[in-house]
């Protein structure tokens, strides 16, 4: 039975899962559409870490009072804990042959980007940071796709100012006079030139 039981475990262990999780947090925020096509159950997995997260930046933007600064960096470090900590020495890891691998600082660039950001972005909204788009099934598996986003991003808020600009440049064009409406403007004339004395 599948009672009380709060999470879907995506066919993963817990390491695995959590591991996931923060992959997926990490390049939904640092990529430069603001976001990423996955499965629907991963991305409604996704979507409750990610608004944890956001909310930790918008409390560390919205801060007041004298302490703010250590309190801010406190909201950092917790933020930090949703993200693989990153290697700044490039030797410290090593392929199977000896190679030295690039260091792994994605997730400090998407804390960055978190805290700069997104956290004055969403500054005054209480929650729902994230959108779900559900796209069809893919054609290999016939697994359910889905987009998750983030709202208010600029490339959005662009599109549809841009938008806004070509239905008002659209809508100030006058439409000719059909056939139509002169075919409805000689029926009511004639109408109204006949009496009905002049009929019988």
């Amino acid at each position: 039975m599948r009672h009380l039981k709060a999470h879907r475990k995506l066919g993963r262990t817990s390491e695995h899962r959590m591991s996931l999780l923060r992959n997926l947090t990490v390049s939904l925020i640092n990529s430069r559409e603001e976001r990423i096509v996955t499965t629907l159950p991963k991305a409604k997995e996704l979507r409750p870490f990610v608004e944890r997260v956001i909310t930790l930046s918008r409390k560390a933007s919205n801060l007041e009072g004298d302490d703010t600064s250590a309190r801010a960096l406190h909201l950092r470090r917790q933020a930090a804990g949703f993200f693989h900590a990153g290697n700044m020495q490039a030797a410290a890891l090593t392929g199977k042959r000896g190679q030295l691998r690039p260091p792994r600082t994605a997730g400090m660039a998407a804390l960055k980007r978190l805290f700069d950001e997104l956290g004055e972005r969403y500054k005054d909204r209480p929650g729902g940071y994230t959108r779900i788009l559900k796209l069809g099934t893919r054609v290999g598996d016939n697994a359910e796709l889905a987009i998750i986003e983030l709202v208010d991003n600029p490339n959005e808020l662009e599109a549809l100012a841009s938008a806004k600009k070509r239905k008002a440049a659209t809508g100030k064009k006058k439409k000719p006079a059909g056939k139509g409406k002169a075919r409805t403007e000689d029926a009511t004339e004639g109408d109204a030139g006949s009496s009905p004395d002049e009929e019988s």
